[in-house]
């Protein structure tokens, strides 16, 4: 080749090589994101970087810094109405557990509805209660309630055996008193506390002056505490008003229970030598000469 021709070639190669190096030494920095960001279009990969030694463009893989998201005007109420919840939540909890306590003041002026200006519930005062509470008075769990205040007249409940009873049950309300009557009458289902009913039922039944229960009175609390459960308790109840007797002592009405819960119904196991009162022994030998004729 002509010498300048040669000359010419050299200094081309020379000058491509250079480029060549400028150019590598240009995507390496861009690699290390030390590159000019030159380039403003958006690609879904990232942003174009213009070349600013070649034509073409090369792709960023670095990924934009990420942005912290601010909170949207739906997060700002949500957070707003968990706030609210948990406030109700707390308020709601409260006033359950205020309602759930037993209040002496609530107790006091129930008492009063019923009792007027006397420190005492009587007759009439106690038909408006079992009116109020849905029972009728002559219901056994009127009985179990009388025990569990351990009043001591029949029809009359005083403040102090009122304020007594109703605070060892939690009611202070005619309403707790309602959701409570199932459990009165579960009561009855124990046989322990049914015999403590049915002892102090006598009680409770009889005129404080007189050491006996008049035959009237006796016939129905007997059916009321006997009535459903002792198949014998018709024919009983036929005997005492065909007998002489006028009163039930409180010997002859405690083994009135233990012969319903012991002896057999046809009367097999009754034992005419045994220590029961002459009441019963007159019982059997009616029963068994009426089922004889």
């Amino acid at each position: 080749q002509h010498p300048d021709a040669r000359l010419s070639g050299y200094f081309l190669n020379s000058h491509l090589t250079t480029l060549a190096s400028i150019h590598k030494i240009h995507h390496t920095l861009h690699r290390l994101n030390l590159a000019e960001d030159v380039g403003q279009d958006s690609h879904p990969s990232g942003k174009i970087l213009t070349c600013v030694f070649c034509s073409s463009s090369c792709y960023s893989r670095a990924m934009p810094p990420r942005k912290k998201r601010r909170p949207s005007a739906g997060d700002d109420m949500s957070a707003k109405k968990s706030r609210q919840e948990s406030v109700f939540r707390k308020h709601e909890t409260s006033q359950i557990r205020e309602e759930e306590t037993f209040s002496s003041k609530r107790c006091l002026e129930w008492f009063y509805e019923y009792a007027g200006c006397d420190d005492v519930v009587g007759p009439e005062g106690i038909e408006k209660f079992c009116e109020d509470i849905g029972v009728e008075p002559e219901n056994v769990v009127m009985l179990v309630l009388a025990w569990k205040l351990d009043a001591q007249s029949m029809g009359y409940f005083t403040l102090q055996e009122w304020l007594r009873g109703m605070g060892s049950l939690q009611c202070d309300s005619t309403e707790r008193l309602r959701n409570s009557l199932d459990y009165l009458r579960s009561v009855l289902n124990d046989g322990t506390s049914f015999k403590l009913i049915y002892r102090y039922a006598f009680d409770f039944a009889r005129e404080k002056d007189q050491r006996s229960l008049d035959l009237n009175t006796a016939k129905c609390m007997l059916g009321l505490l006997l009535g459903k459960t002792w198949p014998l308790f018709p024919v009983f109840n036929q005997f005492l008003e065909q007998s002489k007797y006028k009163v039930i002592n409180k010997d002859q009405w405690c083994n009135v229970l233990e012969f319903s819960r012991t002896i057999n119904l046809d009367l097999s196991n009754y034992d005419e030598d045994g220590a029961w009162p002459v009441l019963l022994d007159e019982f059997v030998e009616w029963y068994k000469e009426r089922q004889m004729s």
